[in-house]
């Protein structure tokens, strides 16, 4: 089992491939492998150090919500197994980060819930009084709870860039006005069912990220990842606090760390002090030990 994977290597089959960390194969006509490894991006920038386990989590905590919505909305996984496609090496490589889905059309969007006030939202906020052209009550303050989960899409940048916020309207016109609504309205459940367990286990989910895509049939399928420290922002409950900026499960180590760089945030990005890697490992298993044990 290997401890850090910064890059895999399948040599039995075709590299699709390589996302921010996210490698990608070919099985066949209708299946894809996808490795998750350890690297890390910050502000767009894949980092030179990875984060020790990291894929290994984010392939654990997926699979847990998969599981966890069947029934609620179809998900990538396909019923194949590993140990059918890959040779004993590559399945020795990839333990506990890979997993076979199908091929499905993925949409151009990104489906963004936010249930707080925090991040470029509180930025916006700020600014506008609103948050995605979704206005908001007067006197809200970082960090706090919203009334109810808004809907904020934003389009799929491509490696390197930043994922740009865009209207619901404009999310209409990519992808058909039914669809999207479809999309708002199973991505608000999902994040609805998913904080409410995730509270009753000590994580506010402030806001996540789905993908989705669409099989041959048209079937709504949540693909890449679900819920996972990289694509949503948890806080520990005993020590939130409105008004700041909450300790999260994820990458802030590293972000506070890079704030206090010269550095343009732009590739190539910097290399990592050891303690920062160990913390933001450590962040990355307790999200993962809370919420699935």
């Amino acid at each position: 089992m290997a401890d850090v994977l910064f890059e895999s290597d399948i040599q039995s089959l075709s590299l699709v491939m390589r996302g921010k960390v996210r490698d990608v194969y070919a099985v066949d006509a209708d299946h894809l492998l996808i490795v998750a490894t350890d690297r890390l991006s910050a502000f767009d920038v894949i980092l030179p150090d990875p984060i020790p386990g990291k894929g290994r989590v984010l392939t654990q905590v997926s699979n847990f919500w998969f599981k966890y919505f069947a029934g609620t909305v179809a998900d990538q996984r396909a019923d194949m197994a590993l140990d059918g496609v890959l040779s004993p090496a590559e399945l020795a490589q990839v333990d506990g980060r890979a997993v076979i889905v199908k091929r499905l059309n993925a949409l151009p969007v990104e489906a963004v819930v936010r249930g707080y006030v925090v991040g470029s939202g509180w930025k916006d906020y700020q600014a506008t009084g609103a948050i995605s052209g979704i206005t908001l009550p007067e006197g809200l303050r970082q960090a706090e709870q919203l009334a109810e989960p808004i809907f904020t899409p934003a389009t799929k940048a491509e490696a390197g860039d930043h994922d740009e916020t865009i209207a619901f309207s404009r999310m209409a016109d990519i992808v058909g006005h039914a669809r999207a609504e479809e999309i708002r309205r199973v991505s608000v459940a999902l994040y609805t069912r998913a904080a409410a367990y995730a509270a009753e286990r000590g994580i506010l989910i402030a806001d996540t990220k789905f993908e989705f895509g669409v099989d041959e049939g048209g079937t709504l399928t949540l693909i890449d990842e679900a819920l996972t420290p990289d694509s949503s922002r948890f806080w520990p409950a005993d020590s939130y606090e409105i008004g700041t900026s909450p300790a999260s499960f994820d990458k802030q180590y590293v972000r506070d760390y890079l704030e206090t760089l010269d550095w343009d945030k732009t590739a190539p990005g910097p290399r990592l002090p050891q303690d920062v890697i160990d913390k933001t490992a450590a962040k990355y298993t307790e999200a993962r030990d809370r919420l699935i044990g």
